[in-house]
């Protein structure tokens, strides 16, 4: 397992030099996968090589039994002919081959046991690649708003909303004390220019210049030619200045010199 144990090394290595050296997060990541990928080929090209050797191994352990066999059916032949000293030969042929194929077949069963081992551990590398690339994604997305959520504390933050909000206070009370600097200078103007009597009637006719229902009615009276000579008041002289009670008294009156 030395292999993949240079594998982790070289890839924790290379990964801790991105981290220290992380300036974009996305472009490390995919980096990162990057590598990962390239160690896989690698460790496939490894374990494809211990596969390759162990089925040599294999073919070795094979190839000296099978001489072996060979070796022991000519020591057969021998006896069959009568020949010993060839038979006694051919059996230490025989016994060195089969020595030498169990040694190799003994190396063959343990290679084979570290070969399943590197496939094992390469399948769990491919998965770990396949599940490093998706939380490559994730990492990304999160990354992403993260730098979302940053630019908008930072807007936020360069808005001096306290200082907004009271230049607008300020402001309004600018507008208000010219509103009010502007109906004391009118007020001055009028205290203080032109005729203050003639002023004063002014603001009293303004007071007294709406025509009451009472004050109406009379003046339709008077056009329409109902009241009496006594009652022949000008539309002027509605509006001079009389109660209420005053007009309804000179309407009766006139109402009574009407009906006589």
């Amino acid at each position: 397992m030395g292999l993949f144990d240079r594998l982790a090394t070289l890839l924790k290595s290379n990964i801790n030099d991105l981290i220290s050296r992380a300036e974009n997060p996305e472009k490390m990541l995919n980096q990162i996968v990057t590598d990962m990928r390239d160690q896989l080929a690698k460790a496939k090209q490894q374990v494809a090589s211990a596969i390759a050797d162990e089925k040599r191994l294999r073919d070795q352990a094979d190839s000296e039994l099978k001489q072996a066999g060979d070796w022991e059916k000519r020591a057969m032949l021998a006896v069959q002919e009568g020949r010993d000293d060839l038979a006694k030969q051919a059996l230490l042929r025989q016994q060195e081959h089969t020595s030498h194929g169990q040694q190799l077949l003994t190396t063959w069963e343990a290679h084979r046991l570290e070969t399943e081992k590197l496939k094992v551990a390469l399948r769990d590398l491919n998965d770990k690649i396949e599940e490093a690339k998706r939380k490559k994604n994730l990492l990304l997305a999160r990354q992403r708003r993260a730098e979302a959520q940053t630019r908008i504390a930072q807007t936020m933050g360069s808005l001096d909303e306290k200082s907004a909000f009271e230049a607008f206070t300020r402001m309004e009370e600018r507008i208000e004390h010219n509103e009010r600097q502007l109906k004391a200078a009118v007020e001055i103007n009028e205290e203080f220019s032109g005729d203050r009597l003639a002023s004063d009637f002014k603001q009293l006719e303004r007071q007294s210049g709406g025509v009451s229902a009472d004050q109406a009615l009379l003046a339709l009276k008077q056009k329409m030619g109902l009241l009496g000579a006594g009652a022949s008041e000008t539309p002027k002289q509605i509006g001079s200045g009389k109660d209420e009670e005053v007009i309804a008294a000179e309407i009766e009156r006139a109402d009574d010199e009407q009906s006589r």
